[in-house]
């Protein structure tokens, strides 16, 4: 009888060690699979989002950075090619009646400059900030030519005059403040990279003008 006790009471008492090993196991592994607190979800975004405000605009800036020698060889490939047809032409106003029409048949094919005609008001975009514009006019009663690129971000300020300017007799830069001219070939005044970059204002606010005989 005291055996038979015995045994009841060891077996009792095993299994009363093996309930209290599984509930510690099964409460191990709930807790292990508990998920993120509000808190903790709201500092990982926080960083997330300050990490973007810090890294879009440095992408931007590289982006464009990038584009510009693409832009200049387009635009040098576009007065070349001005240049030969206009010698055909007067001598002395061989530019005269320059029309955004060429430029914009020139561009057409271009894999970095775009030609945008939806709005029915011919428009070539440059790419270098948003918006941007490329407009050529006719310039000293048709004896040259001037090319304006419009809205330019800071990031191509003064890299894509510095890529244009052995094409142009004269640069002008301007932002919404300051205004200078960086190249005049008639004033013997030769290019002024350091003076182009002073001049650049930061955001798309800049305005780049090549004149060209």
């Amino acid at each position: 009888m005291v055996t038979r006790v015995v045994e009841q009471w060891v077996l009792c008492s095993l299994y009363t060690e093996s309930g209290r090993r599984y509930t510690s196991r099964r409460n191990s592994a709930a807790n292990s699979q508990r998920g993120f607190s509000l808190v903790e979800v709201s500092i990982v975004m926080a960083i997330v989002l300050l990490l973007a405000i810090i890294a879009i605009p440095a992408v931007r800036s590289y982006v464009i950075e990038s584009r510009v020698p693409k832009v200049g060889e387009e635009l040098a490939r576009y007065i070349l090619h001005t240049r030969i047809n206009a010698s055909s032409g007067s001598a002395t106003n061989p530019y005269t009646g320059i029309k955004m029409a060429g430029m914009a048949n020139m561009l057409r094919g271009s894999s970095i400059l775009t030609v945008d005609e939806a709005s029915g008001n011919l428009k070539v975009r440059h790419g270098l900030g948003s918006d941007g514009e490329v407009t050529v006019v006719e310039a000293n009663s048709g004896a040259a030519f001037t090319i304006t690129l419009s809205r330019v971000n800071h990031a191509a300020c003064p890299s894509i005059a510095s890529v244009i300017q052995h094409l142009a007799d004269r640069v002008v830069v301007s932002s919404g403040s300051r205004s200078a001219t960086v190249k005049d070939v008639a004033d013997n005044n030769a290019y002024k990279a350091l003076v182009a970059e002073e001049t650049c204002e930061k955001g798309d606010a800049n305005t780049f003008a090549f004149t060209v005989s």
